[in-house]
């Protein structure tokens, strides 16, 4: 079992102290909870940019981040969340964060949500957006419940889109994997909150199933684009994030797979922290090779 650093830890228990979990609040007030901003230390700030437009693609909400210095092709980006919470504004910080350092437009995408909307409605709203951008050479990337709708949007576009980004990703709805028992409590995302946030989602055990939902059932990735799996050492997704690292590298998908010792869910959003900042800056340095 990867042990998470004591700076790590500390993070949990003040979570825990001060959040109360997902399951036992409203859905109003988990929202909430999410956006509100956090220290900057920990958190870090907006970064630079030259402007930031909130407008819609396909109908779809989207927070559009022009760098200071633009280069061809754009980020879409799926934030985290458990499909129940989370949108543009509590990713706004990793967000601007993305389109400082590639120094491409990041059109963050803010998909609707369940139990409002329930599958697949997050996934049509990020293949719509997708689609509508692909006039130019197209990322997708997004954290967690982000993560596995970037595969799954992956999957169905093939090889239009110039790479792929999967942070700590959702692969498979339909099952657990040994760090669901690992981690299963005291590392900020436990078990119980994935299991809620999957019976919101998608209440109907055999359409979690579909591909939409859980990309690692998906008959085959080959053809799909290169891939960018960041993953945290501790954390009840870390299994199934490296299961489908390795499935697209069994089907022939250029994938680089990182993995980070010590560090929980969530931890690419801490940008007042170096782990979080180091990686976004790996991302970065990957994705210059792939526009």
């Amino acid at each position: 079992m990867s042990r998470a650093s004591w700076k790590y830890r500390a993070l949990a228990m003040l979570n825990a102290m001060l959040n109360p979990s997902t399951e036992s609040t409203s859905v109003k007030r988990a929202r909430e909870s999410m956006r509100k901003p956090g220290p900057a230390f920990i958190m870090g700030r907006r970064a630079p940019v030259a402007a930031v437009h909130d407008e819609q693609v396909s109908g779809v909400r989207v927070r559009r981040y022009v760098p200071q210095t633009v280069k061809p092709g754009v980020l879409v980006y799926f934030h985290g969340g458990g499909w129940v919470i989370g949108d543009v504004e509590s990713h706004d910080v990793v967000t601007s964060a993305l389109a400082a350092l590639t120094q491409r437009e990041v059109v963050s995408v803010d998909y609707r949500l369940a139990p409002e909307h329930r599958y697949p409605a997050a996934f049509e709203d990020c293949l719509s957006v997708t689609r509508a951008l692909l006039r130019q050479r197209v990322v997708v990337a997004g954290d967690s419940a982000g993560g596995g709708l970037s595969a799954s949007v992956a999957n169905v576009l093939g090889g239009q889109l110039a790479a792929q980004v999967l942070v700590y990703p959702v692969t498979d709805c339909a099952a657990e994997t040994a760090s669901y028992e690992t981690y299963a409590t005291g590392h900020l995302l436990t078990r119980e909150t994935m299991r809620y946030y999957r019976r919101e989602y998608v209440p109907d055990d055999e359409r979690r199933k579909e591909p939409g939902c859980s990309p690692l059932r998906a008959p085959s990735v080959q053809g799909v684009a290169p891939a960018y799996v960041l993953l945290a050492g501790c954390d009840v997704l870390r299994d199934e994030g490296r299961a489908y690292a390795q499935r697209l590298q069994a089907d022939g998908v250029e994938t680089v797979v990182d993995e980070v010792p010590g560090v929980l869910h969530g931890f690419l959003s801490l940008q007042g922290l170096a782990e979080g900042r180091a990686a976004a800056e790996r991302v970065a340095g990957w994705l210059e090779t792939k526009w």
